[in-house]
C-alpha cells in the first residue's frame, strides 16, 4: 500500500491564536508574486480535467453539448477553448500543456483523460467514473501531489455505459469499483508530483507502483506528454500570438536523458528534460512527435486528412502505425515513451523537468541529478512549514490529512477558463459559421455578449463542473483566504469587473445559462475574506470599497428584477437549490401564478445586513468619503427593515406560520374569471407551501451584530437608528432583540448593552425554528443539517395545481427526479455551503445572547446549550464527513446522504466542501 500522506503530526499553531510565523518560504513566495517581483503562479495545475462535453465546445444547433463533443472523440479531436489532461499542468494562459498518458496493454485508447458518464447517460446525471485524489498543494504551486489508480485489466468503458443505462432514478449509480477492475488491488497506483526550482523551472516526479499482492509482473506504458493548445487553426485574433508554435527533439544532451525543445511566440522557449527509464540504465527514452490536430480521416472519413494528429501516440503504440508519428521528430505535441514492467509491490520513478531555456544549466547531471531529489525534499518541508501556520495543532491525524487535502483540492481545482461569448456566437474566421440558431434572441447566453473570460478561475470540480458557478466561488474564496488571501480577493473582484458583470448589474451564474440566478452570497464572501485576510491588524480598505461600489449595482439589479410587485418579498427564481420545491424555479410558473420565496426574501435580507456591515466599516470619519458610507449604512438598514416587515407581517404574518413555528414559501394564484358570471374578475389566492426545507431555515442567516461604540461613532446613522426605535416600535419588535414580539416587556430582551442585534426572526421565532433545526427526526442528522425535514418521509407534501398532482418527499441521497438533470438533490441530503452559513449564524446569535438563550441539542434530549456551543456541535457533525481511507486519501463530495453521510454527486468538489477544513477547526475550539 502507498504510504500515508502525513505519516507523523507536524507542528501547528494553537487554535484561537494568530500564526506564530508568516515568514515561511511559501509566504515569501506569495509576497513576491503579489508584488510582481517573481511570477510564481505562472505555472500550475490549471489544466481542466474535462474539456469535452462543455458548453464552450458546443456548436450544435440545439445546444446538446454532451452529444456534440463526446468523450469517444476527445482523443482525436482538437478543442477550441481549452485543453484537458490527466493530473495535468500548464501555464496561466494554457499555451504549453503537460499531462500523463497511460496504457495497460489492454485498452483500445490511451488513458489521457478522466472518463465519466454524460448527463443523459448517468441515471443520476453526469458522473466521473475514475479513482483519483488531489493530495497536496501549496498556493504558489511550488509543490503539488496527486494520485490516480489505473486498472491492469481493460478499463470498463462499455460496462459502465451499459449498466448505468439500465438503471433508473431509484437505483444507485454503478461505479467503477462495482465493475471489479480494482479487486485484489490489481491496479497501478500512479503518483504525480511537481516541485518548482524557480518560477519557470518545474521538476516532475512520476511514481508508478504495481499494487497487486501476487501474480506475475505487469507492464504499463507511460507517456508524459507535452503539447501546445491549438490556437492557430481558428483564425482568431485574441490569443496573443499569430505564429504556429513548434517542438523538436534534442537528444544529444548526454546518456540516459532526452530533451524536447519548444518555441512559442508569446511564451518563449522551454524544454522538457526527460530522464532515463530506471529499468533501462544508460538508455535515452525514445521521443515521439505529432501535431495537435483533429484526425479528420477517423472522425469524418476525410481521405486528405493529416496522418500525424492528436491521437497519433495511441495509434503508434496500440495499433502499430509507425507513420503516425513524425519521422523528423517535430510537431506541436511530443512525449518520451517509458515502458515499465513491475512485479507485485514494485515501483519505479520517472524524472522530468520543464524549464525555461534561459533558466540555467542544461546538462543532465545538473537538471535531473542529485539536486532533483533535494529540491523535492525542500519543497515538501516548506509545504509542511506553511501548513503548520494554517492548520491547528491539536487536530487528530486523520483531521490533519482531511484539512491538508481540502486546501490542496482548492489549489488543484484552479483552471484556465476561456470563453468569449461574442466570438462563440459569431464563429471564427477560418471555421464554418455556427448554426443559424445562434442568431436568434433565444440562443444560449446571447444576452451576455460582453462576457470575456480568459483567466485562472476556481472551479467547483474540474471534471463535473469545469466551469465557474458564481455562488460556489464565494464559498471557495472563504476557504481559500486561509492560504492565499491575495488570490481570494482578486477572484472576488474579478466577477465584479465589467467583462463579467452584466451592464445591468447581474452576476453571471454558470455557462449553461449565465442569466440564471444564484443566491447573492458575493457580498458575504467579500466581507468574510476582507476580515480574514487582515495582516498585522491592517485590513484592505481599498478592496472592500472597490467591491462595495460594484455590489451596489448588483443589489439594485436584484431589487428591480426580483421584487416585481414592489412589496419587498422576493421571488428570486432558481437560487441554486435545484429541486428543493414543487416547481422548476428557474422557469415561470404556468397561468401567471407567482412564487413568493422564503429563501429568496431571506437572501435579500442577508444581502442588506452584509452591505450595512460593510458600509459601517467604510464609514470611517477619518476618510473623506466616510459620511457617504454612513448614509449607505442607513439605506441598507431601512431596506432590511422593509424586507423584515414584509416577511414577518405582510398580510398578517408574512411568510411565518405561527402554528408550525416555521417560514414557508407562498404560491400566489391569480384567477381572472368569475366562474358564476363568466366575466373577467381578478381574484388572488395565497397558498402556503408547507414544505419544511432549507427554504424555511434561510431566514436564520440574515443576522448581524454591531458594537454600540461603532454606532456611536456615526452620529448621523445613530440619529436615524434612534428615530426608528422611537417611531417604528411595531417593526423593531419583529426584527431586533430590543422588543419581544409576544411580550410588552422590552427590557427582557436587552441582553447585551454593548451590542446591537439585527436579525429577521425575533427571539421567540428563532427559538421555535431552532426546535425544528436541532430535531434529529427532522433536520439534524448525525452528519449535519438536512436540506429537507425527515418528517416528509412519512408525511410527503402534496397538492394539486391545474389538474396536476405535485409532491415533495424526503430523498436523503441521489435525486429520484430528473428536475435539473438528476445529479443534484436538495430534498434530504446535507449540503456544506448552507450548513456553513447556518453555523456562522448560530455563532453570531450566540455571541449576542450568550447563556441567556439556550436550546436543546438534539431537541428533546434534555441537553441544553447556548448557541455558540450548538454551532460547535454542528461543526463536529459536519467533521464526520470526508474521512480518509486506509491510504490517508480523502474525497470531497458535492453533497452527502442525509442519514448515512455517504458522499453523493461530484466526488472532487473541493470548492465549497473545502469548508470542512474550517469546520474541523471550529469543532476543536
Amino acid at each position: 500500500m502507498t504510504a500515508p500522506l502525513l505519516p507523523e503530526p507536524i507542528q501547528h499553531f494553537k487554535p484561537g491564536n494568530p500564526p506564530r510565523d508568516t515568514s515561511t518560504r511559501e509566504h515569501k513566495r506569495l509576497r513576491e508574486d503579489a508584488d510582481r517581483a517573481v511570477n510564481w503562479k505562472r505555472w500550475g495545475p490549471y489544466l481542466s480535467d474535462r474539456q469535452w462535453g462543455t458548453v464552450r465546445e458546443d456548436y450544435s444547433p440545439d445546444g446538446s453539448c454532451w452529444d456534440f463533443f463526446p468523450h469517444e472523440e476527445a482523443h482525436a479531436r482538437v478543442y477550441r477553448w481549452g485543453e484537458d489532461g490527466l493530473l495535468g499542468y500548464t501555464d496561466r494562459e494554457c499555451r504549453l500543456c503537460f499531462g500523463l498518458a497511460l496504457w495497460n496493454g489492454r485498452d483500445d485508447v490511451l488513458k489521457e483523460r478522466l472518463y465519466g458518464l454524460t448527463g443523459p447517460q448517468g441515471n443520476h446525471g453526469e458522473d466521473v467514473k475514475e479513482r483519483y485524489w488531489y493530495l497536496d498543494a501549496t498556493p504558489t504551486n511550488s509543490y503539488l501531489k496527486a494520485a490516480y489508480h489505473y486498472p491492469q485489466a481493460a478499463f470498463p468503458y462499455e460496462a459502465l455505459r451499459e449498466e448505468n443505462a439500465k438503471r433508473g432514478v431509484e437505483d444507485p449509480e454503478y461505479e467503477v469499483e462495482d465493475t471489479g477492475v480494482f479487486d485484489d488491488g490489481r491496479y497501478f497506483d500512479v503518483v504525480v508530483e511537481y516541485a518548482k526550482a524557480a518560477a519557470n523551472d518545474t521538476l516532475i516526479r512520476i511514481t508508478v507502483r504495481n499494487e497487486a499482492p501476487d501474480g506475475g509482473p505487469q507492464t504499463i506504458d507511460v507517456l508524459p506528454q507535452v503539447w501546445f493548445r491549438n490556437t492557430w487553426v481558428w483564425g482568431c485574433e485574441h490569443e496573443g500570438c499569430t505564429l504556429r508554435p513548434g517542438m523538436w527533439a534534442d537528444e544529444g544532451v548526454g546518456p540516459g536523458s532526452s530533451r524536447i525543445r519548444t518555441d512559442h511566440e508569446s511564451l518563449g522557449r522551454f524544454s522538457l528534460h526527460c530522464g532515463g527509464n530506471p529499468q533501462q540504465p544508460g538508455m535515452d527514452p525514445p521521443l515521439l512527435f505529432t501535431e495537435n490536430l483533429t484526425n479528420t480521416s477517423l472522425l469524418y472519413g476525410d481521405p486528405e486528412g493529416a496522418k500525424q494528429t492528436k491521437d497519433s501516440f495511441g495509434r503508434w503504440l496500440i495499433d502499430g502505425e509507425e507513420d503516425a508519428v513524425s519521422p523528423r521528430q517535430r510537431g506541436t505535441k511530443a512525449s518520451p515513451h517509458y515502458r515499465l514492467t513491475l512485479a507485485p509491490g514494485e515501483s519505479a520513478t520517472l524524472r522530468l523537468r520543464l524549464r525555461d531555456d534561459e533558466a540555467g544549466p542544461t546538462e543532465p547531471e545538473e537538471t535531473l541529478g542529485t539536486g532533483f531529489e533535494e529540491t523535492f525534499r525542500k519543497r515538501i518541508e516548506e509545504a509542511d512549514a506553511f501548513y503548520a501556520t494554517v492548520i491547528p495543532a491539536d487536530l487528530p491525524l486523520d483531521d490533519l490529512r482531511v484539512s491538508r487535502q481540502a486546501y490542496a483540492g482548492l489549489v488543484w481545482c484552479k483552471q484556465f477558463y476561456h470563453y468569449i461569448v461574442d466570438v462563440w456566437l459569431e464563429g471564427d474566421p477560418d471555421m464554418p459559421h455556427p448554426p443559424e440558431s445562434r442568431e436568434t434572441d433565444e440562443a444560449r447566453n446571447t444576452h451576455w455578449r460582453h462576457l470575456f473570460a480568459r483567466d485562472i478561475l476556481s472551479m467547483p470540480d474540474k471534471w463535473e463542473y469545469p466551469w465557474f458557478a458564481a455562488w460556489d466561488t464565494g464559498f471557495h474564496m472563504v476557504a481559500m483566504s486561509r492560504i492565499d488571501g491575495g488570490f481570494a480577493k482578486d477572484q472576488l473582484e474579478l466577477f465584479l469587473r465589467e467583462w463579467y458583470m452584466h451592464p445591468n448589474g447581474q452576476l453571471p451564474a454558470y455557462e449553461f445559462a449565465f442569466g440564471d440566478v444564484n443566491p447573492p452570497v458575493h457580498a458575504w464572501a467579500v466581507w468574510r475574506v476582507y476580515k480574514m485576510t487582515a495582516e498585522r491588524g491592517q485590513r484592505d480598505r481599498a478592496f472592500l470599497a472597490s467591491c462595495f461600489q460594484k455590489l451596489l449595482l448588483n443589489f439594485t439589479w436584484w431589487v428591480n428584477r426580483k421584487d416585481p410587485q414592489g412589496h419587498n418579498i422576493f421571488g428570486g427564481g432558481f437560487l441554486g437549490l435545484d429541486n428543493i420545491g414543487l416547481f422548476d424555479r428557474s422557469q415561470p410558473l404556468p397561468d401567471g401564478n407567482r412564487l413568493v420565496q422564503s429563501d429568496g426574501t431571506a437572501w435579500m435580507a442577508f444581502y442588506c445586513s452584509t452591505m450595512m456591515a460593510m458600509a459601517m466599516e467604510l464609514a470611517d470619519t477619518s476618510q473623506p468619503d466616510g459620511r457617504a458610507y454612513a448614509d449607505m449604512a442607513s439605506k441598507f438598514f431601512e431596506h432590511f427593515v422593509n424586507i423584515a416587515e414584509a416577511m414577518n407581517t405582510l398580510g398578517g404574518s408574512g411568510l411565518w406560520d405561527q402554528e408550525d413555528g416555521f417560514y414557508y414559501d407562498q404560491l400566489i394564484v391569480e384567477d381572472t374569471t368569475d366562474a358564476d358570471a363568466g366575466t373577467p374578475q381578478a381574484t388572488t389566492e395565497t397558498i402556503p407551501l408547507k414544505v419544511q426545507s432549507l427554504v424555511g431555515l434561510m431566514p436564520l442567516i440574515a443576522v448581524e451584530t454591531f458594537k454600540r461604540e461603532r454606532i456611536d461613532r456615526l452620529p448621523g446613522f445613530k440619529k436615524r437608528l434612534d428615530w426608528f426605535f422611537k417611531n417604528r416600535r411595531d417593526l423593531a419588535k419583529t426584527i431586533t432583540s430590543m422588543v419581544d414580539d409576544e411580550s410588552a416587556d422590552a427590557d427582557t430582551q436587552r441582553v447585551r448593552s454593548d451590542r446591537f442585534l439585527l436579525a429577521l426572526p425575533s427571539r421567540r421565532r428563532l427559538e421555535k425554528v431552532l426546535r425544528h433545526l436541532f430535531a434529529e427526526e427532522e433536520f439534524f442528522s448525525d452528519y449535519g443539517i438536512r436540506s429537507l425535514s425527515k418528517k416528509h418521509a412519512e408525511e410527503p407534501f402534496e397538492m394539486e395545481l391545474n389538474g396536476k398532482e405535485l409532491s415533495v418527499d424526503y430523498v436523503p441521497g441521489e435525486s429520484n427526479t430528473h428536475m435539473f438533470g438528476g445529479n443534484s438533490n436538495w430534498r434530504g441530503p446535507i449540503w456544506f455551503p448552507i450548513n456553513y452559513l447556518l453555523m456562522e449564524a448560530l455563532q453570531r446569535y450566540g455571541h449576542f445572547y450568550g447563556d441567556s438563550l439556550k436550546v436543546e441539542v438534539p431537541t428533546g434530549s434534555g441537553n441544553w446549550m447556548n448557541l455558540h456551543d450548538a454551532s460547535k456541535e454542528l461543526a463536529r457533525r459536519l467533521s464526520r464527513l470526508c474521512r480518509p481511507d486506509e491510504q490517508g486519501r480523502a474525497l470531497f463530495h458535492e453533497y452527502f446522504h442525509g442519514d448515512t453521510g455517504r458522499g453523493c454527486g461530484a466526488s472532487h468538489q473541493t470548492g465549497w466542501t473545502s469548508l470542512i477544513a474550517r469546520c474541523l477547526e471550529e469543532a476543536k475550539k
